[in-house]
């Protein structure tokens, strides 16, 4: 029984040592904060009951992906900027499971944030920049007009909707039209927001998306649908994000669900990238 429980643990060992390498300092955290257990008199049942209490590599992969989200959650200071960790985690899970397939622009490791479950009055946008970890900009963003009021709370992939439209988008090229300078918004969240460019749902400027407004009427303008955002930095936001980078709106509603958010190739790619 001994010799067998010995092959065991070393099949295990060699199956688990490259995910096992990435998350010891985690690991280690958690011993240290852990307190020793009393010793064993039998030393078949400490072989098991160690064996037992072994991590899967999934459970490794999950621990590895928790704590590097969470690190750089912390990192960027996006609590103290309002953004609910739950939210950006969703985010960054899309921004990778889009990266796997290719998707997204190698040049710009940019992340897009809007959270609409917070009110029209709040700086619910945000622009992440992964690579050199730093929020780029923390801005005004109107939703659609049938969205709601102050607080967004319907949205819809219908053509004249004028409803926001949640889920995952690829930010496409700019063109120049009734708004001025815009930005094509390719969703690729099918049933919630696949129709945005037949709608032409783009980020614009607007008048209406500025603090004067909020204290003339206690919240934003509303868009037709488009992410509209303050005239003074619609040309810095559009420059930025343009050409391939992940768009990612957030809302209050539990009926939206994506592909996108499988945490399995999130974290596939979040080791490729680590090596």
């Amino acid at each position: 029984m001994e010799r067998t429980s010995v092959v065991y643990r070393q099949r295990f060992k060699r199956r688990a040592r490259r995910v096992a390498r990435r998350v010891l300092p985690f690991m280690a955290s958690l011993f240290m904060a852990t307190p020793l257990a009393s010793p064993v008199i039998n030393s078949k049942v400490r072989a098991a009951s160690t064996e037992a209490k072994l991590p899967s590599v999934k459970e490794l992969q999950a621990a590895f992906y928790n704590q590097r989200t969470h690190s750089l959650y912390q990192e960027l200071g996006l609590e103290g900027q309002g953004l609910r960790f739950e939210v950006f985690e969703k985010a960054l899970t899309g921004y990778l499971n889009l990266q796997s397939e290719g998707r997204l622009s190698n040049d710009k490791q940019l992340l897009t944030v809007v959270d609409f479950g917070l009110p029209s009055t709040a700086k619910r946008l945000w622009v992440i920049d992964l690579a050199q970890k730093q929020v780029k900009f923390n801005t005004l963003v109107a939703h659609g007009h049938n969205s709601g009021e102050n607080e967004a709370t319907a949205f819809s992939n219908k053509n004249e909707s004028n409803m926001s439209s949640l889920g995952f988008y690829v930010t496409q090229d700019e063109y120049v039209g009734k708004h001025g300078r815009s930005l094509k918004l390719d969703g690729v969240d099918e049933g919630f927001n696949t129709n945005a460019l037949e709608r032409s749902v783009v980020m614009h400027g607007a008048d209406y998306v500025s603090e004067d407004f909020i204290k003339q009427n206690g919240r934003l303008g509303r868009s037709l649908g488009c992410p509209a955002v303050p005239m003074d930095q619609k040309d810095e936001i559009i420059e930025a994000v343009n050409g391939g980078t992940c768009l990612f709106l957030n809302g209050p509603d539990e009926s939206y669900s994506s592909k996108y958010l499988n945490q399995d190739i999130a974290i596939n790619t979040l080791l490729a990238n680590n090596g």
